[in-house]
């Protein structure tokens, strides 16, 4: 049962931390940086969700409750227009920039 706690313990001082913007801005860049897992980046946007208050969320975003955990569950699939709703919500922009892969397309 410590295990649990100690779990619980972590999650919960993550949402404290999340609470600030900086902090949540480069956790999302850090989620995002992992490409190849999409379902980490949904995650990770819950849990500053989450930090925010979801209900507030809710309200900016004009999604329900049920809608924005569904959204944002590991086989969340949101729409473009949701995902840029909840981003706004949580005071955050998505941009472009050129991959610096050494392995450029040809």
């Amino acid at each position: 049962m410590a295990k649990k706690n100690k779990s619980r313990d972590r999650h919960e001082h993550l949402i404290e931390v999340l609470k600030k913007p900086d902090e949540a801005v480069e956790y999302l860049k850090a989620a995002l940086e992992e490409g190849d897992m999409p379902e980490l980046f949904l995650l990770a946007l819950r849990n500053v969700a989450d930090a925010q208050g979801i209900k507030h969320i809710s309200e900016m975003t004009g999604l329900n409750r049920e809608n924005l955990y569904k959204i944002l569950s590991k086989k969340g699939n949101p729409t473009l227009g949701s995902l840029y709703a909840i981003l706004n919500a949580v005071g955050v922009k998505l941009s472009i920039e050129p991959k610096s892969d050494d392995k450029k397309a040809s």
